[in-house]
């Protein structure tokens, strides 16, 4: 398809189609279109860094606007899209303008899920998704720090633990509460559940599991407590909720595009309109087995949008690797790749209790994937091992003293 090109989403994924696109020569009309008053940035740090060590917001910055101008991106910031007109090829802003496309971009990220509880609205109650919410954190922390009051993390996901381990960091009481019996646990197994939990706990993190919440109390229009379904009483200087995310597909699904927990596209990030591709959070890529697979991480926002950028230029660039995700908690670092659903083996490698290992998850015999605690060199390993489709055998993962990598080198 020829341009000009528009780009609905100033984040990872859009900047990076949007650079790409020049990387891969093209020269004609680029719009970047964001939502946010803030250049594109990144969010990994928002749980971690940005609420520990309060840096300049430029920090944040994956390019700034001067950057960008330079690739002749013409990037419009607080730029809300309202709907796409497929037939006359436009998207539409909230202030009536009009912007038309030759090939459009749709890298809209994702939404905070609600929690549907009373008390909800009360001041002291926040979701993280953004710099504005990351900022009102910060401040609530800060409260909580002068005034010696609890904060409350409602779920015992990667930014629930996050935050709480930096505002452990920070010297503020911590609980957290958690629906499932254990941490994580939609995502790991339950040997790196355990050691999660070994690690918050000794840092004086409350937690509680299998938690049912009934509200949310206040005082004075400001959040308390957090009432469960045993009726105990948790108090809440603030309160973060961390129960995940929906993508953010609104606009593609009222103008007609296939959706399902997601903007459906393909291993090249196509939609199902042939102008039109999409990249990141709120996409669900169609397996070749018709299953939807939904990733958010940088590095799914990163591929993705090289495979959009060359899908716009009708060429194909297929995202095909191995996904791989990472979380830091305290001086922890987690890693993870692959997808590790469905494993019927585990392996271990180095000392659970440390932690320092990693789990090799295994399926039929085949490595799935690989999630590691403070293990860079086994991550790193294990990145390529998939992307090359090769299993160590149990016995060499176990032991340390065998080089996973000559395998590579075989």
């Amino acid at each position: 398809m020829s341009g000009p090109f528009v780009i609905v989403g100033a984040g990872q994924a859009g900047v990076q189609i949007a650079e790409s696109l020049r990387q891969e020569k093209y020269d004609g009309p680029i719009t970047l279109l964001g939502a946010e008053a803030y250049a594109p940035y990144n969010r990994p740090p928002l749980s971690k860094k940005f609420l520990l060590d309060r840096p300049e917001l430029a920090s944040l910055a994956i390019r700034g606007p001067e950057a960008l101008q330079r690739r002749q991106i013409d990037l419009q910031l607080r730029t809300q899209v309202t709907a796409i007109d497929r037939r006359s090829r436009e998207v539409v802003l909230a202030d009536g303008r009009r912007v038309s496309y030759g090939g459009l971009a749709l890298t809209t990220g994702a939404r905070l899920k609600a929690l549907p509880l009373p008390g909800v609205e009360l001041a002291g109650v926040f979701g993280l998704r953004t710099i504005d919410d990351a900022l009102s954190i910060g401040a609530a922390l800060d409260h909580c720090l002068s005034a010696a009051v609890p904060l409350v993390v409602i779920g015992g996901g990667f930014i629930g633990l996050e935050i709480a381990a930096t505002a452990r960091k920070r010297g503020i009481e911590v609980t957290v509460l958690e629906g499932l019996g254990r941490l994580m646990s939609r995502v790991v197994a339950p040997i790196v559940s355990e050691a999660a939990a070994r690690l918050h706990l000794a840092h004086g993190v409350r937690l509680l599991f299998d938690v049912r919440i009934t509200a949310l109390e206040g005082r004075l229009g400001a959040v308390s407590a957090v009432r469960t379904a045993d009726g105990q009483l948790h108090p809440a200087g603030c309160v973060l909720v961390g129960v995940g995310v929906n993508p953010d597909d609104s606009l593609a699904s009222a103008a007609g595009l296939e959706c399902e927990r997601g903007i459906i596209v393909d291993d090249c990030a196509r939609s199902s309109d042939p102008l039109i591709v999409a990249a990141g959070d709120c996409t669900a890529r169609r397996l070749a087995d018709g299953s939807l697979l939904r990733l958010e991480s940088v590095q799914n926002a990163v591929e993705q949008g090289k495979s959009a950028a060359a899908a716009l230029l009708g060429r194909q660039r297929p995202f095909t690797a191995a996904p791989w995700f990472w979380s830091d908690q305290y001086d922890l670092k987690l890693q993870m790749v692959g997808l590790s659903q469905g494993y019927d083996e585990i392996v271990t490698r180095g000392n659970p209790e440390q932690p320092a290992f990693s789990a090799y998850y295994l399926r039929a015999g085949k490595l799935i994937a690989v999630d590691s605690l403070s293990r860079i060199a086994d991550h790193m390993n294990a990145r390529k091992l998939l992307d090359r489709g090769l299993t160590p055998t149990a016995a060499q993962i176990a032991d340390e003293a065998f080089d996973l990598g000559s395998l590579l080198r075989a």
